[in-house]
């Protein structure tokens, strides 16, 4: 019988194993010549190999030079904070815990490795100061070791990886986006033709596709330059393609016009095909002039137009509209949350062991900043701790244990015991491969390492080997308590800060005037925001709220603040209108508190403004109807404060 059958039998992912198994054969690698080097934590270097291996070549080299450099900025933060402080524990404890947590909240604010590298140099600082505060005149020694370790590591990850790792690539994502572009047209050529309107799932369905595409770009822009480069067409063609839908979901009943709706036909149909150009520019040129009397609709096949041909399109060919760059979202309140996290879980770690002297107080601060800083972009950390971090650190504790008195009594070297790690090593490439253990095996191999630092001969009690144990094991249950007391960050806690984050932007516009071009860039933001709510409320099963809906109404609201301001400024203004117009901006810029209040406040004013036949009142009355149709979505964060 083969053995790939008999390994898939038996549980194993075989194509995950291969992978596995030589990255940690390149962990005994690393630990072997950081031994024969003479570096004091040659177990730091199989730490950086399980930390670096990627089984795409991009994604690995990216990881490797922000591992490297997130070590050496948090190592040298690490020195300089103990060489300042000296035996002042306390000023250690809080310098490390505003450190964290500056390191935890802008990482936050990071996307892919980048993130990762500036977590990392929050906790390599702990890591550095908590081991080399009992021996201050190593500590220099200390961080040439964590440095030299790491870069050994990350040798040793790409020079047994590299061969069998694939370089990525971006065309199945761009074909999968000129597919649901043709889509995105054929419907609204249906929506033209005067053919029965299309399920509204249907709409949602193709914007949860276009935000499942979205999340998948921050791997991509891995590697290099270029790498950044090319997502930003992918981007721009998203963000056209939430311009159109918004269109579709605005306009649920057209004028039909069979000239626009054929030529969208076309460009669905050439898009749909095996060669979309040059059939596609032409169909959509033609339709952009056909629709030029109806704005929504021109403006988003103007932008769908200027994407498609950003993204396919020769490198030298000159568009004849500049596609509009996306406005990315960046969650400034859950990184606001994730450095008090952090910062309050270190500073109350550090009272503990500060007050009590117990010597496994270092282990525990190292293993909760890992823990609370790079769980912290999680979904839901706190559901990770429980389900999978813990049970792979306690198997990882239990090797380690095993290593340390089981086996190494027995070696008669530090030699022999570096050794005799390594069946233990390669048991961590079996552990990642097995289907059953796979999620937990990465804290497995860590913490197995973490404990296991070859001094010979051998010395200390299994007590307090025990000690240091339950101090590890004791970080990631810490952490769960601070995921689920200080700012619980969860799916749903996501989407209701999100939608809070949308409504306090349409509240500020209400308050005061936004220019011309701060209202577009505001627009475009809302636009990435959209498919990061539906990736929350999807999460969430939160099926109460459309996404789609509630940020529609969101833009009529933000249309409906500006040109009220506009109006205001005018000379023929009269004053009763004048009055709605500043009571309906009243109550927009109070619509997180009471949403209930803002559609009879639009009403009103749209009455007042069609006794006076301004064709304002069709926006305001398109405005009240989008709210009244999304009132859950306006009283999600109400409801979640009561909650």
């Amino acid at each position: 019988m083969k053995l790939a059958p008999l390994l898939a039998r038996w549980g194993f992912d075989t194509a995950r194993l291969q992978f596995t198994l030589r990255t940690a054969l390149a962990c005994c690698l690393a630990v072997l010549v950081a031994w024969l080097l003479g570096l004091e934590h040659p177990h730091w270097a199989g730490m950086t190999v399980w930390a670096a291996s990627m089984p795409v070549r991009d994604h690995m080299m990216e990881k490797s030079f922000f591992r490297i450099l997130g070590t050496i900025v948090g190592t040298l933060v690490g020195v300089l904070l103990v060489a300042l402080v000296g035996q002042q524990p306390w000023w250690l404890v809080i310098g490390l815990a505003v450190w964290l947590g500056l390191c935890s909240g802008l990482g936050n604010l990071q996307r892919s490795f980048v993130s990762y590298g500036t977590m990392l140099a929050g906790y390599s600082a702990v890591m550095v100061a908590m081991l080399g505060t009992p021996s201050p005149d190593h500590l220099f020694s200390l961080g040439a070791d964590r440095l030299l370790t790491a870069l050994l590591g990350v040798v040793a990850a790409l020079a047994v990886g590299w061969f069998y790792a694939q370089w990525q690539t971006t065309v199945p994502v761009a074909e999968r986006l000129r597919q649901l572009s043709g889509d995105i047209l054929d419907h609204m050529a249906k929506r033209l033709s005067g053919e029965p309107a299309q399920p509204a799932h249907a709409t949602e369905a193709m914007l949860s596709e276009i935000a499942d595409i979205d999340e998948s770009l921050d791997p991509l822009g891995t590697g290099s330059v270029r790498a950044r480069q090319s997502i930003r067409p992918l981007r721009a063609l998203l963000s056209s393609q939430v311009s159109a839908l918004l269109w579709l979901k605005r306009n649920q009943t057209v004028q039909p016009d069979e000239a626009l709706a054929a030529q969208l036909k076309r460009a669905a149909l050439a898009l749909r095909s095996s060669d979309p150009l040059p059939s596609t520019p032409s169909a959509m040129a033609r339709a952009i002039e056909l629709s030029a009397g109806q704005t929504s609709l021109n403006d988003a096949l103007r932008n769908l137009q200027a994407a498609l041909e950003g993204l396919f399109s020769a490198p030298d060919t000159q568009t004849p509209v500049r596609p509009r760059a996306a406005v990315l979202h960046l969650d400034w309140v859950g990184a606001a949350q994730a450095m008090l996290r952090a910062a309050v879980t270190i500073l109350i770690i550090g009272l503990i062991w500060v007050t009590t002297g117990w010597s496994g107080g270092p282990y525990m601060m190292i293993g909760a900043s890992v823990m609370i800083s790079i769980f912290s972009a999680f979904d839901n950390p706190a559901k990770m701790m429980r389900t999978v971090v813990l049970r792979g650190q306690v198997l990882g504790v239990i090797a380690a244990l095993a290593c340390h008195w089981l086996v190494w009594p027995f070696a008669q070297s530090e030699l022999g015991m570096v050794l005799l790690m390594m069946p233990f090593i390669l048991s961590g490439g079996l552990v990642a491969g097995y289907r059953r253990t796979m999620a937990s095996s990465y804290d497995y191999n860590m913490i197995m390492l973490i404990l296991l630092q070859p001094v010979y001969p051998l010395s200390g009690t299994f007590a307090g080997s025990l000690g240091n144990a339950i101090a590890v094991l004791l970080a990631p249950a810490v952490a769960y308590v601070a995921f689920r007391l200080i700012y619980p960050p969860t799916a749903r806690s996501r989407m209701n800060t999100l939608i809070g984050v949308m409504l306090r932007e349409l509240q500020g516009m209400a308050s005061d005037h936004i220019a011309p071009a701060r209202q577009e860039v505001l627009r475009r933001r809302l636009y990435h925001r959209l498919l990061k709510l539906v990736r929350w409320i999807d999460k969430a099963g939160e099926h109460r709220i459309s996404a789609l809906g509630g940020s529609l109404a969101v833009l009529d609201l933000g249309d409906v603040a500006l040109r009220a301001q506009q109006l205001l400024h005018e000379p023929d203004i009269t004053p009763a209108t004048a009055r709605r117009l500043q009571a309906t901006l009243r109550r927009i810029s109070n619509v997180r508190q009471e949403p209930q209040r803002v559609v009879r406040a639009l009403e009103l004013a749209a009455t007042q403004l069609a006794r006076e036949s301004r064709q304002e009142a069709a926006l305001l009355r398109v405005a009240a109807r989008s709210m009244a149709d999304n009132q859950a979505f306006f009283e999600r964060p109400q409801n979640a404060a009561a909650s």
